[in-house]
């Protein structure tokens, strides 16, 4: 990083908000520290297959954030590095940072060679569990940084010893151990993002015990030409093509047993996988079982266009129960159609569950006094100056949204951090 008097910016979240941030904050002369638990950047955009409404992928937006990060001097990037804590006051700042092993040096070209020769394998974190990886990985195609990473479960092992041997390059370093970085920053943007709602506390619906149901997130990845399957829509089952997908909304949110809040952007996300189903698999009748439509502003014409589909059939409807055909892996869908009053018993090939987000907050605090709503979003006024929330620690976003909250964020961390 350049040699500059002025105070440098702390931003935890390597999401297209903590990106954001760390651009705009460098690209205006102040230093950015960039700090992201994963061992890659890009957060949950990075898995996704499609923005809507323009059923755009991700990829060109992330890589041209990732090309102003390698491209400018005043931004240090930390993946696999969580903050440990947090002391001083807005100006002076000092907070100790935990990095966690890679196991992998920058002498890494992601030649793949150390993959090649480990046999153990590890559920996908990438693909939310839908398929094995060898435990030496690079964890998506076009990750950043470009290295690979190996699982702590073999880096005491034989295997962990024949990825060293495999590299011709000298960048498998077992010998690696968690390190703590102390920093003296002049602001903080917490920009740590989001997780899916765990479906499996939904124990009507399945999850888990029948493999034909599943979340939102997954279906990205399902879709995706980087994912588990190629980009092709099949049933995790068995790998049939399915003749019907059920979009179920609202699974787990509006419900004070789980969140009691709306997301905002679910509807518009299953329309927009519908969409993508439809296109696919042109045969395919999907179905979206809803309370109510949340598609505000511009984008209620994807609604209406999602509408004109006549193999995509919107019904009102808060669905009760969903049970296993054992026979046929189908799925049962049992609830009431709250315009008719008639009770709905359907039977689909795959049902795709419409979870909330609930932000990363709410289950790991910031280390630092900070103000928070009764869901775990950080407060709009934090409670602590200079430290700001950025994105999906806030409220529910989109994509679009995110990054305007990031640049606003970021101005606000330069104004603290010249103190």
């Amino acid at each position: 990083m350049a040699d500059d008097q002025a105070k440098s910016i702390l931003v935890v979240g390597g999401g297209m908000s903590g990106l954001t941030a760390a651009v705009e904050a460098a690209e205006v002369g102040r230093n950015v520290v960039l700090v992201e638990k994963n061992p890659y950047l890009g957060g949950r955009v990075a898995q996704l297959h499609q923005y809507f409404p323009k059923l755009c992928p991700p990829a060109c937006g992330l890589e041209i954030n990732f090309r102003r990060v390698r491209e400018s001097d005043r931004i240090g990037v930390y993946t696999l590095t969580e903050v440990e804590s947090i002391s001083g006051s807005e100006g002076d700042f000092e907070v100790t940072l935990k990095v966690n092993p890679r196991y992998v040096n920058d002498n890494c070209t992601a030649c793949g060679k150390c993959a090649e020769a480990v046999e153990t394998t590890i559920p996908n974190p990438f693909n939310f569990g839908m398929d094995q990886i060898k435990a030496a990985y690079l964890p998506y195609t076009m990750a950043y940084p470009l290295r690979y990473v190996i699982d702590p479960s073999i880096a005491g092992t034989d295997e962990g010893k024949k990825a060293a041997e495999a590299c011709a390059y000298g960048a498998v370093d077992l010998d690696q151990r968690p390190e703590t970085v102390t920093l003296n920053v002049g602001s903080i943007v917490w920009a740590a993002g989001w997780d899916p709602y765990d479906a499996a506390q939904l124990d009507n619906y399945g999850f888990g015990a029948y493999p034909n149901v599943i979340t939102n997130v997954m279906m990205e990845r399902l879709a995706a030409a980087d994912g588990p399957t190629g980009g092709q829509i099949v049933r995790p089952g068995d790998g049939a093509v399915p003749g019907s997908v059920a979009f179920v909304q609202c699974a787990g949110s509006r419900d004070e047993n789980h969140l009691a809040y709306c997301s905002g952007i679910c509807c518009l996300a299953s329309m927009k996988q519908a969409t993508y189903v439809r296109e696919q698999l042109p045969d395919t009748q999907a179905f979206i079982f809803f309370i109510d439509i949340r598609a505000q502003d511009r984008l209620e014409e994807f609604y209406e266009t999602a509408k004109l589909d006549a193999k995509l059939k919107f019904v009102k409807s808060k669905i009760a129960l969903i049970t296993e055909d054992p026979a046929t892996g189908g799925l049962i869908l049992e609830g009431e159609d709250t315009q008719s009053g008639q009770q709905i018993r359907q039977t689909v090939d795959l049902v795709v569950l419409a979870t909330g987000m609930v932000p990363t907050t709410s289950r790991a605090r910031v280390p630092a006094d900070l103000s928070y709503d009764d869901y775990g979003f950080i407060s709009v006024d934090s409670g602590v100056a200079g430290i700001v929330g950025a994105g999906c620690v806030k409220r529910p976003n989109d994509v679009s949204s995110s990054v305007q909250d990031a640049t606003a964020a970021a101005m606000k961390a330069l104004v603290s951090a010249g103190r």
